[in-house]
């Protein structure tokens, strides 16, 4: 009945709308350090049975095929794409990029993460005015553990292996004040997306495990680099067309149905 398809193609409407919102904050987010952009998931609703298959008919045939009507799709789920974002210079001492996997952590309120540590790999970092390593935005997150920079200080170095040095005045040698560690998940994509271009522990991501960079396939430390935005700008138009014309045919569907119903109303006049 045309009832069915206005409902089917109102659930249609409802996930490309989701799909629209979805490439949207991807797009807008094109030049954040660090981000990583989200694709939509889709799968069918329920099926309305009219005949099984396999059920024989008068001559002792079984029917090869059945007849089921779709009531509609519904988005099963938002799926993160952790590709690697382009390496890009920038020349500050304090920013660092992640070849590879692994998460740098920054302490967070407690009630937004799980014991208060969130997860980046957003590598734009700067000095509070204690001289902790935090990133560079307007929350300042500081970076666990947390790793003090002396007032002093004339020049820092980050190793590949996430070990900082500093050089001070009449210090011949370079002086260890920190290491950092990054954190991977077995399930990264199980990560809660809350807000700052962090995330959060869950169930579906599994617990931190946490090391030093280069070590268990943990990812190095590129110093004067951050990562760029892994959003494909043209990837992400050819989606935004596809789902504006996916919109429109299921309003069309939406239109037929309608006139459909309205020759059945008329059948009486």
């Amino acid at each position: 009945m045309a009832i069915n398809a206005l409902h089917s193609a109102s659930t249609g409407l409802s996930a490309l709308n989701t799909e629209l919102d979805v490439t949207a904050n991807n797009l807008a987010n094109v030049n954040t350090v660090g981000f990583k952009g989200s694709r939509v998931n889709f799968q069918d609703l329920m099926y309305i049975e009219k005949a099984q298959p396999g059920v024989e008919n008068a001559n002792g045939d079984q029917r090869p095929t059945g007849l089921y009507v779709g009531l509609g799709v519904k988005v099963s789920g938002t799926q993160l794409d952790f590709t690697q974002g382009s390496p890009i210079a920038t020349g500050n001492q304090l920013d660092i990029a992640i070849d590879g996997i692994g998460f740098l952590q920054v302490s967070v309120e407690p009630d937004r993460a799980t014991n208060g540590v969130a997860y980046t790999r957003a590598g734009a970092l700067a000095v509070n005015r204690d001289g902790e390593l935090v990133l560079a935005n307007d929350q300042g997150r500081r970076i666990e553990p947390i790793i003090t920079i002396p007032p002093d200080t004339i020049k820092i170095e980050i190793s590949a292996n996430g070990e900082v040095f500093v050089s001070q005045p009449g210090a011949p040698d370079l002086n260890q004040v920190g290491q950092l560690e990054l954190a991977t998940f077995v399930n990264p994509a199980g990560l809660k997306q809350i807000g700052e271009n962090l995330y959060s522990e869950t169930e579906g991501s599994g617990p931190p495990i946490v090391g030093n960079p280069g070590e268990e396939n943990r990812g190095r430390v590129l110093q004067g680099f951050t990562e760029g935005s892994n959003v494909d700008p043209t990837r992400e138009l050819i989606n935004l067309i596809k789902t504006q014309r996916a919109f429109e045919m299921n309003s069309q569907t939406i239109r037929t149905a309608d006139e459909s119903l309205r020759a059945i109303a008329q059948l009486r006049r």
